[in-house]
């Protein structure tokens, strides 16, 4: 019986990690289909996403649970969460959405690494196979980007990478620390540096709505990570969340038009046959 429930918590994190890696996947469209600067984006993104969780949390009767409670823990995550937020969404105007994408990609290495030396956790061969197999992939697309890549989206990118590794061992290491009130005091961190830095308030009304939306989504894909990382090795979360990466361009290209070069293309597919080999991992 008890065999079963760790199981179906299993499953149920894989399944959570794969609903915030096909929402996280949207961002690139919301930071690109508005004229809006990084820092005005991050403002209102912040103001809605730390409401929207904060309004969640309520409804379901757990705010001393999410804020009160989130320990040490949860500020830590808060706090690297509104660094890797920051730099996410500027890198999606300093470069390519598919190239801000596609180096998330790094961050299974990333995580696995990061646990191996702070919580002893190994991966298992699959994991590791299927880190591999996603590297390449990365290899294979940025191949195809060279001397195009802008330099500092691309560092900005890998900036992202590295929080979200550190993020998801985090939640591994204190399965406890809860999920939405980091993400929303995540979120509010950044307001008062976006708003001294940036011009909020100076924006056309239609695209703050889009920005609600943009918060919205932010806040469903943060709370669905968190929760997903308590349920499944840190490896393998990464490697799950690593789905954004073909799914993301193939969204720039549909609604942006942005095409994608043929290399990433075929780097998109191997990613996608590691995700494959992460959910066959039962360890």
């Amino acid at each position: 019986m008890i065999e079963q429930a760790t199981r179906s918590q299993y499953r149920l994190g894989i399944m959570l990690v794969v609903v915030s890696a096909i929402t996280f996947s949207t961002a690139g469209l919301f930071s690109k289909g508005v004229q809006t600067a990084p820092w005005d984006i991050i403002f209102w993104r912040g103001v809605f996403s730390a409401g929207f969780t904060t309004l969640w949390v309520w409804h379901r009767g757990q705010i001393h649970d999410n804020f009160p409670k989130m320990g040490i823990s949860g500020v830590a995550v808060a706090a690297v969460g509104a660094l890797g937020t920051a730099a996410f969404i500027a890198a999606f105007k300093l470069t390519t959405i598919a190239n801000v994408s596609l180096i998330y990609a790094v961050a299974p290495m990333l995580a696995a690494l990061l646990a191996w030396v702070w919580i002893g956790e190994k991966a298992s061969r699959t994991v590791i196979a299927g880190s591999l197999l996603a590297l390449a992939g990365v290899a294979i697309i940025v191949s195809g980007s060279l001397g195009q890549i802008n330099l500092r989206g691309d560092l900005l990118a890998l900036g992202m990478a590295v929080a979200m590794a550190i993020l998801m061992v985090i939640y591994r290491r204190f399965p406890s620390t809860p999920g939405a009130g980091p993400s929303a005091l995540s979120s509010l961190l950044l307001v008062p540096v976006a708003f001294f830095l940036g011009n909020p308030l100076g924006i056309p009304v239609s695209e703050i709505l889009i920005l609600s939306a943009f918060g919205l989504v932010f806040a469903i894909a943060s709370v669905t990570l968190a929760e997903g990382a308590k349920r499944v090795p840190s490896g393998q979360t990464a490697l799950l969340s690593t789905l954004e990466v073909p799914l993301a361009p193939v969204l720039a290209f549909l609604i942006l038009s942005e095409v994608p070069h043929i290399r990433t293309i075929a780097g998109g597919a191997l990613v996608l046959i590691a995700v494959v080999l992460a959910t066959c991992d039962q360890k």
